[in-house]
């Protein structure tokens, strides 16, 4: 069969019991084929014998295969091949992709590529030794049906699937792939609004006395030690009696209560991005999940918590927060688990600070447009997850309804 091919033609297109083709009448080499299934495939002939796929119909228009198969066809006209990169693409393992293609590039040009490159080896173990082109819908559908029944969450799973599909982005790219192997691929269904876990004004208490009991404890610590010091003839270590804090803990708890920083947010914020006389914190872009810049005013005890911290480091240039060994932190895992079984508070992450923020203001009685630009949310989805905090609003709307 051949027809002038054209969207409105492929609208029309129905599945027989065998597989058909239609052939362009206005470019030689370009038909699509249409299985019993439904589905059809673009292809374009540019020799005897030699076909290359395109795409499915559902994902590509007809002038945007025409364009596809003209540039396959120049290739073809000047000698060279232009399946060389679908056969690069099966003769480059996955495994081989990431750590010497993509890794590298993510490293370079993203802001956790590191942790992205790590995660798409630990998470997708099975397609280590595939060929870029044997990954399929099929491969993925099976992997995520083994993370659910592993017990893994949906959004985590999201992440993941996100991230190969990314990954395969820039395999298309590089032209180690004609088409993403997995853009069918759905995202598993997460619950909208889920519910958030945050501090209750009696766990905030507690909290806060277990991080003062623990200065106290360090401060004893370092008092015993000095003195065992002193009768040896050994130089003290710094009094840390008259300083603000005992270590960086209890500083980063109470900034991060007070402006709902994400903890790589927090480790990365400079002296720089603080400016005490406006009382007001920047979080760079090239910092931010968003990737944009945001300002967040600081109120009374989170300018006094800088304050107090800038002090006693005597450094105003760099990170705010250096670890022990002078680098940037990469978490606080250990002081703050203590912290949290000493204040009798269970299941609760360093990100629920973040919610117990939001939270806080939402319950306050701060509009939630307000909340979104302080958590530099790029979707109000996010920010609905707090809605419910705030039932006087919904009262008030539904009361509207009753005259007066």
């Amino acid at each position: 069969m051949r027809s002038n091919i054209t969207n409105t033609l492929v609208t029309k297109l129905k599945p027989d019991i065998k597989p058909y083709e239609v052939r362009d009448l206005r470019l030689k080499g370009l038909l699509l084929r249409v299985q019993p299934s439904g589905v059809m495939t673009w292809y374009i002939e540019y020799g005897r014998g030699k076909r290359a796929s395109l795409g499915r119909a559902d994902a590509i228009t007809a002038t945007k295969a025409r364009e596809e198969a003209k540039l396959i066809l120049g290739e073809a006209y000047q000698g060279r091949d232009p399946m060389a990169a679908s056969r690069k693409a099966k003769a480059h393992s996955y495994r081989e992709f990431i750590d010497k293609d993509y890794g590298p590039w993510a490293r370079e040009h993203l802001r956790s590529g590191d942790g992205t490159a790590k995660r798409l080896l630990s998470s997708f173990p099975d397609l280590h030794q595939k060929k870029l082109g044997e990954i399929t819908p099929w491969l993925i559908d099976k992997w995520r049906s083994a993370c659910l029944k592993a017990g893994k969450k949906p959004a985590t799973i999201n992440r993941d699937l996100a991230s190969l599909k990314s990954a395969l982005n820039r395999a298309v790219t590089w032209s180690m792939l004609d088409e993403n192997p997995i853009r069918v691929v759905k995202r598993s269904k997460v619950d909208a609004a889920p519910s958030v876990r945050f501090l209750s004004k009696d766990e905030e208490q507690a909290l806060r006395v277990a991080l003062s009991t623990r200065e106290e404890r360090i401060r004893i610590e370092r008092d015993s030690a000095n003195a065992w010091r002193m009768e040896r003839g050994h130089p003290p270590l710094p009094d840390l009696r008259p300083m603000a804090f005992a270590d960086h803990l209890k500083p980063m708890v109470l900034l991060s209560l007070n402006t709902g920083l994400r903890r790589g947010e927090l480790f990365g914020l400079a002296w720089a991005d603080v400016d005490m006389d406006n009382a007001n914190l920047t979080v760079q872009g090239l910092g931010a999940k968003s990737g944009r810049t945001r300002h967040i005013p600081l109120n009374s005890e989170a300018l006094d918590t800088l304050r107090g911290w800038k002090e006693q480091c005597g450094n105003s240039q760099g990170l705010i927060f250096i670890s022990p060994k002078g680098k940037r932190f990469d978490n606080v895992r250990n002081s703050w688990g203590k912290v949290l079984k000493d204040a009798g508070i269970d299941k609760f992450r360093w990100h629920d600070i973040r919610h117990t923020f939001a939270s806080n203001l939402v319950m306050a009685g701060v509009d939630l447009n307000t909340v979104r630009e302080l958590l530099g949310h790029s979707d109000y989805q996010m920010t609905l997850r707090y809605a419910h905090l705030a039932p006087q609003h919904k009262a008030d709307a539904v009361a509207r309804l009753v005259g007066g």
